[in-house]
């Protein structure tokens, strides 16, 4: 049993270590990409843009309260 925590320990510790890590190189994959397409002159489009095209429009249910009115 202990073996096992060590290594559960150990283990933990790599994912503190190496999650920052791995945070930053897919951010950094993200803008390279993102500085590829816009140099191709495939910018992603604004918000804008985004905004002006319709969209599935998406109903919520009214919240229901178990106490009554």
């Amino acid at each position: 049993m202990n073996t096992f925590l060590t290594y559960l320990a150990v283990a933990a510790l790599f994912a503190l270590v190496l999650a920052p890590v791995a945070f930053g190189a897919a951010r950094e994959r993200r803008i390279t990409r993102q500085l590829r397409d816009a140099g191709r002159g495939q910018a992603p489009p604004t918000e804008a843009e985004s905004a002006a095209r319709p969209g599935r429009a998406t109903r919520r249910l009214p919240a229901r309260s178990w106490a009554k009115a």
